[in-house]
């Protein structure tokens, strides 16, 4: 049997042309030639990953849509898609996308600034981590404003530094009479008054005015034993014996003296004595020169032993009764000076000093009475008025802080430095006594810092936001990473 001839390929040599040194060689040539195309045939299975344009770190094996910003998922290498046969290009480097932190819809591809705010644009995922020796706070980032979004925002700035502090307490008073400078007109015997010589309630007297008369049976014959006792002295006088001469000015002595237990002024005792006559009605005197806040007494009324009969008060010298707020006692205490003003007299003020402090709180206002002690020249304070008082405890030199740039924000207080970098970082601050317009600062802030004084809420809402938005970068990168 004659065999065939074998067909020759396009472009193959025929056997006679080749030298038989490369004869057994072809069988590997054709299998080099055609290696491309086995490995060709063998890629078309492979998988294709994709990932998020906005955020490269979100890798999936399978389409779908980015965890981050919605976006839909393309191919790693940008152009081959599923499926596709021919053999993947090589991977472009990633670009960098920036965004708003305020405005999160805005993106770019560039860094640059925000069209709707104003604001740096900053990468897009990129978490921030604060300085070294920088405590983080929870819920805040570190952010950037430029100039002309703080002019927009009215964004000001204010020092921390060392200041003349002093805790200022301000409260409501009632002006009362002084208790020590009260006084009651009574008598220690029963009688009838006879006649008034101050008859309204309110009007002034000085110290010794009478102020009534009083006729009492009883002091009418104790006048009478005095009477006696003096005439029986003389006649005794003129005894040749010691013991008889000396027996009278004894009996003078006891009656004069029942005299004075009885209140009996020493005037009328005098009176008496030079007469030996005795008074019908005895003059009661005012005890000290003041007004007569209370009257009890009518003329011709019946009264008994200890009756209180007039009150006289007097008022060179008032109190001013404060109720203090329990946050306000520790800085109060006896001795300190005070200031007390009338809405009604605008400029004037009345120098006043604590004088007492009730040892108890009142459960029903939950305050502390304070007592203090005012001079009244002139009278311009009367009972029952009520004041504005001012209590001033110098707290020395201390470092203080714009009390606008303290945002409290739950058990915490919160203020916004201006970093060298031109960012602005939240800290946390710990507060002392409040100085007028500042406070003390205890821990958080060091003398020289800036700190942001006004739009502090507009700052402490950007911080909020960037901050949000990196922790759901930095989960969705965890995320990406445990797949």
């Amino acid at each position: 049997m004659i065999p065939s001839p074998v067909p020759r390929l396009p472009g193959v040599p025929s056997r006679s042309s080749i030298p038989k040194v490369l004869t057994g060689l072809l069988p590997v040539l054709v299998l080099a030639a055609l290696m491309p195309l086995f490995l060709s045939c063998s890629r078309g299975g492979e998988k294709t990953l994709y990932h998020c344009p906005m955020h490269p770190s979100i890798v999936s094996d399978a389409p779908g849509d980015c965890p981050v910003c919605g976006m839909r998922l393309v191919p790693a290498d940008g152009s081959r898609a599923p499926g596709a046969t021919q053999p993947p290009a090589a991977p472009a480097p990633e670009k960098t996308s920036y965004t708003c932190p305020m405005h999160p819809q805005v993106t770019s591809d560039k860094p640059g600034q925000c069209p709707i705010c104003g604001m740096d644009l900053v990468p897009a995922g990129r978490h921030e981590e604060p300085g070294t020796g920088e405590p983080a706070i929870p819920g805040l980032a570190r952010v950037t404003v430029t100039p002309e979004s703080a002019a927009r925002m009215g964004l000001t700035y204010g020092a921390v530094e060392l200041r003349q502090m002093a805790r200022e307490t301000r409260t409501s008073a009632r002006i009362v009479p002084d208790e020590k400078r009260l006084f009651t007109v009574t008598t220690k015997v029963g009688g009838w008054v006879e006649r008034l010589f101050v008859d309204v309630t309110g009007q002034a007297v000085r110290r010794g005015q009478p102020l009534l008369s009083l006729y009492s049976p009883d002091l009418l014959a104790s006048e009478q034993e005095f009477v006696a006792a003096l005439r029986t002295r003389d006649q005794l006088a003129s005894s040749p014996y010691p013991s008889v001469a000396n027996g009278g000015g004894g009996l003078v002595e006891a009656a004069r003296n029942r005299l004075r237990l009885w209140d009996v002024p020493d005037a009328t005792i005098a009176r008496i004595e030079s007469t030996r006559s005795v008074e019908r009605a005895i003059t009661l005197l005012s005890p000290a020169s003041g007004f007569v806040l209370d009257k009890k007494v009518l003329q011709g009324q019946k009264i008994m032993p200890g009756e209180p009969l007039m009150t006289v008060a007097d008022l060179s010298t008032v109190w001013a009764e404060a109720d203090l707020y329990e946050a306000d006692i520790p800085f109060v205490s006896v001795g300190m000076r005070a200031e007390l003003s009338l809405p009604f007299m605008p400029g004037k003020t009345f120098e006043a000093r604590v004088a007492f402090l009730d040892p108890v709180l009142n459960p029903q206002s939950r305050t502390l009475r304070a007592r203090l002690t005012i001079p009244n020249p002139g009278f311009l304070l009367k009972p029952d008025m009520y004041g504005d008082v001012r209590l001033k405890l110098d707290l020395g030199r201390s470092l203080a802080v714009p009390a606008s740039a303290i945002l409290p924000a739950g058990s915490r207080n919160i203020a916004f430095v201006a970093a060298g970098d031109g960012s602005i970082r939240p800290v946390e601050v710990t507060l002392g006594p409040r100085s007028g317009d500042d406070f003390v600062v205890l821990a958080g802030l060091h003398q020289g810092d800036r700190v942001v004084t006004s739009a502090n809420f507009l700052v402490d809402s950007e911080s909020s936001l960037k901050a949000a938005l990196q922790a759901v970068s930095a989960k969705a990168a965890e995320g990406a990473h445990d797949h």
